[in-house]
């Protein structure tokens, strides 16, 4: 099943995609063997991003003149993909995953999508990679698709990181609309979140209603 916003109908969400540009052979390929895989019970099916998203955040990513990327959380790489097409040939992206068998789909669909080159993988936890990296302003522009109890971590760690005015995107924000009713550990985190980026002195904060809800942060 391709994955939509869980506040559009099937109609809606089709619509949508129809309005929008439409995907390529190669990510319609991915987007295809991530759905069977999930089908199979070989990857969870909510690990994926809607279309419509990775297409905004590819225009994002251009709109920004964004050259250095960060991705926690990569998963069979549509994501990756988006933000790498994005960034000028010479843009280097920056992922951060723990699954080799999920990366390893992802990687093939980089080399088709001929953008393998500007993407670095490296394996093992986000949160001990990140705080590895030097801190630095190093990143324009980074997205956040993990453990969502991970996340306050991974703002905090990221802030130092990001260049002035660079973006961080944080996906699954809106946990299915269960924010006005946490219901696991994880939904509860991403409340109490939210409540403190809209106020965070550290950040300008927005809070979009797309696909599971994406958040933009951009560095004050």
């Amino acid at each position: 099943m391709t994955p939509r916003s869980f506040l559009l109908t099937p109609e809606l969400a089709d619509y949508v995609r129809a309005s929008s540009e439409p995907p390529d052979p190669v990510v319609t390929d991915l987007l295809a063997e991530t759905a069977a895989m999930a089908d199979r019970g070989e990857a969870p099916p909510t690990f994926q991003i809607a279309p419509e998203q990775g297409t905004f955040m590819q225009l994002l990513t251009a709109a920004l003149g964004a050259r250095t990327a960060i991705e926690i959380g990569t998963f069979t790489g549509f994501s990756a993909l988006c933000l790498a097409r994005g960034l000028p040939a010479d843009g280097r992206l920056l992922c951060l995953d723990r699954s080799e068998e999920w990366t390893a789909v992802a990687r093939r669909y980089w080399e088709a999508a001929g953008v393998a080159d500007r993407i670095e993988l490296r394996l093992g936890e986000a949160l001990d990679l990140l705080r590895a990296l030097p801190v630095e302003e190093t990143f324009d522009l980074a997205f956040v698709d993990a453990d969502k109890g991970g996340y306050p971590a991974y703002v905090d760690e990221l802030h130092p990181r990001m260049t002035p005015n660079g973006v961080v995107l944080l996906d699954n924000m809106l946990r299915q609309g269960r924010v006005l009713d946490p219901q696991t550990d994880d939904d509860r985190v991403l409340v109490a979140l939210n409540e403190a980026l809209a106020t965070d002195p550290r950040w300008e904060t927005v809070l979009l209603p797309l696909a599971d809800g994406l958040t933009l942060l951009r560095k004050r």
